[in-house]
């Protein structure tokens, strides 16, 4: 079996798969592209010709307009597709809506590229399939021990026991506008909060996407048009940029709460002035990715984007060999840590 270091290599602007001529997440415009999904940080507009989910490709249409693909390749989960010699396949990565792994099989050899992933159910995205290979290239964004995401039932309550305990106050949650937002009204659908829910105008046109593609989100109203006693005992979402800014101030003694694997931290927590850290995250826990891992039953593993050392050196106890690929441009938006450029977009 030949070294997947001979045919999958590290560039300077990504990963690169060298007998298919593809990037893999290109962090600048390339000439052939193939999309985990549609967040900024891992699907940049320029590129010539991408291949990607139906539904990543149309989260990339509409975030980039002018920017999307000059030419694109919709590929359903499951569904092979041979470049160049290698065949290459899409398979869920529960992450968010569209989003998936990066399955190729080349002379012998499987290489799964996970993209970003999470294990814990998600209505309004397929979930994870952990799939056997050779090589797994994993995310590690949360990929220390003390990041450990309760059940996000768990945190969707402790909203509504906020709102119960305080009837009187609008309940400000700061959450993404690709995902976390879908996530979170999904969530809150599902706990029974059947009554509208107020958004800030920059997360609309994702919300409309995913009603577009079949995902249900029930009544929403823009939180921008409303009176102030509209607001009173409702749940506004936000981006987290706007939950302490001037746009705030038209909330009735607002309770703001931030939706984020990062709110395991307290200190992030005060630091934003969140009242309410909601431990909300759309990324694999330190036991998840150890699992996922395990599970792939892969002899090699190669990290990226996040605390490599840590998950390498739990590899190592395993007997499981790893490998720090240190690719640069990758500032996940939707669980960004506060301050950082992707946080505040």
């Amino acid at each position: 079996m030949p070294n997947p270091a001979a045919w999958l290599k590290v560039l300077p602007q990504g990963l690169y798969c060298e007998p298919a001529d593809f990037f893999i997440d290109p962090t600048r415009a390339a000439d052939r592209a193939v999309i985990t999904h549609a967040h900024s940080d891992h699907a940049r507009p320029g590129h010539a010709n991408a291949l990607a989910t139906p539904d990543t490709l149309a989260l990339m249409a509409a975030r980039m307009g002018e920017g999307a693909p000059r030419s694109s390749r919709a590929l359903g989960f499951g569904e092979g597709i041979d470049i160049g010699g290698v065949r290459v396949r899409l398979e869920p990565a529960g992450h968010v809506l569209g989003s998936a792994q990066v399955v190729m099989e080349y002379a012998g050899c499987r290489v799964v590229v996970s993209g970003d992933y999470k294990r814990q159910p998600d209505p309004t995205c397929a979930g994870f399939i952990a799939v056997p290979c050779d090589v797994f290239v994993t995310e590690a964004t949360f990929a220390l021990p003390v990041f450990h995401h309760p059940p996000a039932g768990h945190e969707i309550a402790r909203l509504l026991a906020s709102l119960s305990v305080f009837p009187e106050r609008t309940h400000l949650v700061g959450c993404y506008a690709l995902g976390k937002t879908q996530r979170v009204i999904a969530l809150l659908r599902e706990a029974g909060w059947d009554r509208p829910i107020w958004l800030h105008g920059a997360l609309v046109s994702m919300c409309a996407v995913y009603e577009a593609r079949g995902v249900h989100l029930g009544e929403l109203r823009p939180a921008t048009a409303a009176a102030k006693a509209d607001l009173v005992g409702a749940i506004v979402l936000a981006p987290p940029g706007a939950i302490a800014d001037r746009w705030a101030r038209r909330l009735s003694d607002p309770v703001v709460a931030l939706a984020s694997g990062w709110m395991t931290v307290r200190q992030r927590a005060k630091a934003r002035g969140v009242e309410l850290p909601l431990v909300i995250s759309d990324h694999a826990d330190w036991d998840a990715l150890n699992a996922t891992i395990d599970e792939t039953g892969a002899r090699e593993v190669w990290v990226t984007h996040g605390r490599e050392e840590a998950l390498i050196h739990a590899m190592a106890g395993r007997g499981i060999s790893g490998r720090a690929l240190r690719l640069l441009g990758y500032d996940e938006e939707e669980d960004a840590p506060p301050g950082s450029a992707a946080a505040e977009s």
